[in-house]
């Protein structure tokens, strides 16, 4: 078994790796999708902070350039290339790290399977209602996160770079999920468990995150 994990550098990736990891499931490599200007789609970070959240679990990290704009079909071809590769490399299972959308899940696992690679899910909670005990979960286990992104039609006071706090949870409205499934706010994860050591980002990292970012179909 050799497991390719998607990796957004999120809350919900690194979430997934520790699930992976407490199974006993190896993850053989992450891998990340990026704008032409290197930056992560949605989540609005550089390539560079991904590179070293991967530096810092000890992982190759796979970098896929998508060009702009990107439509579906076009997606699903870069896309499924890179699986069809990973299946020649010896890999048996692709990741990811969705909550609970069914129509996400059915069409990753439809791009997994052509690919002749089994889908795992393993941050599968299944139901809206539980994001706010897995929020709460993930707090405990000690990851912790910045916002980099919020949409500004769910969130319109809300702006990026705040802590991902149980504080923070707390004050969303109430039709923001509180993992931010359905593309209401992404994040970044500096620390946690799955981490030796926090990822340190320079001062003016956080500065970069009030520039818009192009939204794209799919991650």
């Amino acid at each position: 078994m050799k497991v390719l994990l998607f990796w957004s550098g999120g809350k919900d990736s690194a979430w997934a790796f520790y699930q992976l990891r407490k199974a006993g499931l190896p993850v053989a490599a992450l891998v990340t999708t990026a704008t032409a200007e290197h930056i992560v789609p949605f989540h609005g970070v550089h390539v560079d902070w991904v590179r070293k959240q991967a530096r810092a679990v000890d992982l190759p990290l796979w970098e896929v350039p998508l060009p702009y704009p990107c439509p579906n079909d076009l997606y699903e071809s870069i896309v499924g290339t890179l699986l069809t590769q990973a299946r020649q490399q010896g890999f048996t299972h692709v990741a990811f790290g969705d909550l609970y959308l069914e129509d996400i899940r059915a069409y990753r696992e439809k791009l997994a399977q052509a690919a002749g690679l089994k889908p795992l899910f393993p941050a599968w909670i299944g139901k809206a209602h539980r994001s706010l005990g897995l929020a709460r979960l993930m707090l405990s286990r000690g990851f912790r996160a910045i916002v980099t992104y919020t949409d500004p039609l769910q969130l319109p006071t809300t702006s990026p770079g705040a802590l991902y706090t149980w504080e923070w949870i707390k004050a969303l409205p109430p039709t923001v999920d509180p993992c931010g499934e359905r593309g209401e706010f992404h994040t970044f994860c500096f620390a946690g468990p799955i981490f030796e050591k926090p990822i340190c980002l320079p001062k003016h990292a956080l500065a970069d995150l009030a520039l818009p970012y192009c939204r794209w179909p799919l991650l």
